[in-house]
């Protein structure tokens, strides 16, 4: 996502300097900035003193963000926390890219002000990460569009290798979600910045749907074997 947004920033003449832990970005002037590294991030924000934070980085890999807890608390919570400090020593705004997956999706259209309750490790290391933002926190849900220069993927593009390999995917009914493309959630983040907005917002798509029923829809579309996609709860997932 960050990718993303610095592709539309810098189209629209502003400077922009893109963080990235191992894959050089296409756009921006690319700087150093691993979320494993506190003083290496204290350094470079203190270096540059950006107008704006748009801090897009985490460990996204819900399934992973289970198997290794520590390696995702340090990412996406200590990481969080020294991005947050560093921001407010440079006197920058600072935007949070969060996620939907801090509620627990059994109703979804979720208000701003609706209490969270996260099932998932990613989601409860998204949460906790959000305390520490001082600016304007930008709640997100299901992520789709073009893949990033850098690599990495959403879970339109995960689906998408999935049902390559031939292998069954399992996906669940039970949560529910606004799929978001990629494009319009960087205008809305940039709108944002522009007009430094403080608090909690939901920036995501207008229509509700259970995640098996976005990925029934996306395979269909690309005539991808939606046969391949399983049904399946929260719960057999072991979240």
């Amino acid at each position: 996502m960050g990718g993303k947004i610095a592709e539309m920033a810098q189209s629209r003449g502003d400077e922009v300097f893109s963080g990235y832990a191992h894959n050089v970005p296409a756009f921006g002037k690319a700087v150093k900035f691993d979320l494993l590294d506190g003083p290496g991030i204290s350094e470079t924000v203190m270096r540059i003193k950006p107008e704006i934070i748009i801090h897009s980085a985490a460990l996204t890999d819900v399934d992973r963000c289970e198997r290794e807890k520590k390696l995702a608390y340090k990412m996406n919570v200590e990481g969080t926390r020294i991005v947050s400090e560093a921001s407010k020593k440079a006197g920058s705004f600072l935007i949070y890219i969060s996620t939907d997956y801090i509620f627990d999706g059994s109703r979804g259209l979720y208000r701003e002000d609706d209490a969270p309750n996260p099932v998932s490790n990613y989601g409860l290391t998204k949460l906790l990460g959000e305390e520490f933002c001082h600016g304007c926190i930008a709640r997100s849900s299901v992520i789709y569009g073009k893949r990033p220069a850098s690599g990495k993927g959403n879970f339109a593009l995960w689906l998408i290798e999935r049902l390559k390999s031939g292998k069954l995917v399992p996906v669940v009914t039970d949560q529910l979600t606004t799929p978001t493309l990629n494009t319009n959630l960087a205008k809305m983040v940039l709108e944002a910045a522009d007009r430094r907005l403080y608090g909690v917002y939901h920036l995501a798509g207008a229509t509700r749907v259970s995640r098996y029923d976005f990925a029934l829809q996306f395979a269909k579309m690309l005539e991808m074997g939606a046969d391949h996609i399983l049904p399946s709860r929260i719960c057999d997932l072991k979240w």
